[in-house]
């Protein structure tokens, strides 16, 4: 597959502009990563429904309290998750996201049987799959950016996450890179444009870039030895492009081409973050074994 200069320069400009609102909202404290990926869960949540109901159109006559609460009741996860240093005036978050969880859930179940007197499990199943696809990762990610707040270990808190996103980042850029200069066998009927050369290239450079990072970072701020940068990018990178098929497959069956349309060159939120919410779950289990 050809270089495309054109829709190479529009991808790497979104992609500065997406950075640095990445960055800012990972790197300036947790409130502000609290900000960040509530709207990236909310814009998710909107786009996986809206695909939902293209692949099944039963999916559209869910109630407007199930559509919202369960959104919602995903969002309060998030907070009871955090570390319970973070709070409202008196009140810790995850307080406050346990029963926000707890009570979301009660109005969606109730909404169902006022609206429909019965519950359509089908239904319910597809949310509570969102909730696993969407919610689950997301608040994985808030346990390890907040797990480490108020650390000795300056800038330790950060650690984890950048790790994660940025395995994902580099993974994603060089098989598009090397995908594009010298790919010529598919990778997968899925998704024809990926393809085995820019894949292994872009696991492979990751692996390597993120090791490197690890033995160059400084010990005061940076827990983790460069093997296990390697390991956490090994991980994202493979998982991730699972990740990135998988919502491939899902647009397939909704017969759109993006989810979205909020990033030029990069479609929507789920079109951005579809190799995260997958990978995640799997570098956790990998951190947080480290971590313990």
């Amino acid at each position: 597959m050809p270089l495309n200069v054109s829709i190479l320069k529009t991808r790497s400009l979104t992609a500065a502009v997406f950075v640095v609102v990445m960055l800012a909202g990972l790197l300036w404290n947790p409130w502000s990563f609290l900000v960040l990926f509530t709207v990236i869960h909310f814009g998710c949540w909107v786009e996986y429904q809206k695909i939902m109901v293209l692949i099944d159109k039963d999916y559209a006559g869910i109630s407007t309290l199930h559509r919202y609460s369960v959104m919602i009741a995903g969002w309060c996860f998030l907070l009871y998750v955090a570390n319970g240093n973070l709070q409202l005036p008196g009140l810790p978050l995850h307080v406050i996201g346990w029963w926000g969880c707890f009570g979301f859930l009660c109005l969606l179940v109730l909404g169902e049987i006022v609206q429909y007197r019965t519950l359509n499990i089908k239904n319910i199943g597809r949310s509570a799959l969102g909730l696993l696809y969407i919610s689950l990762p997301l608040a994985l990610l808030t346990w390890l950016r907040t797990k480490f707040y108020g650390s000795p270990f300056t800038f330790s808190d950060r650690v984890p996450v950048i790790m994660i996103i940025g395995s994902i980042w580099i993974n994603d850029t060089m098989a598009y890179i090397v995908g594009s200069l010298i790919g010529r066998t598919p990778l997968s009927a899925i998704s024809p444009k990926k393809t085995w050369e820019g894949t292994i290239g872009g696991i492979l450079l990751a692996i390597g870039v993120m090791g490197g990072i690890g033995a160059l970072a400084g010990g005061d701020w940076n827990p983790f030895a460069p093997g296990h940068w390697m390991a956490v990018a090994g991980i994202c990178a493979v998982i991730g492009t699972l990740g990135d098929l998988l919502e491939s497959k899902m647009k397939r069956m909704a017969g759109i081409k993006d989810s979205g349309s909020i990033m030029p060159g990069h479609g929507g939120f789920l079109d951005r973050f579809d190799s995260l919410l997958v990978a995640t779950p799997f570098a956790w289990c990998y951190l947080a074994w480290v971590i313990g």
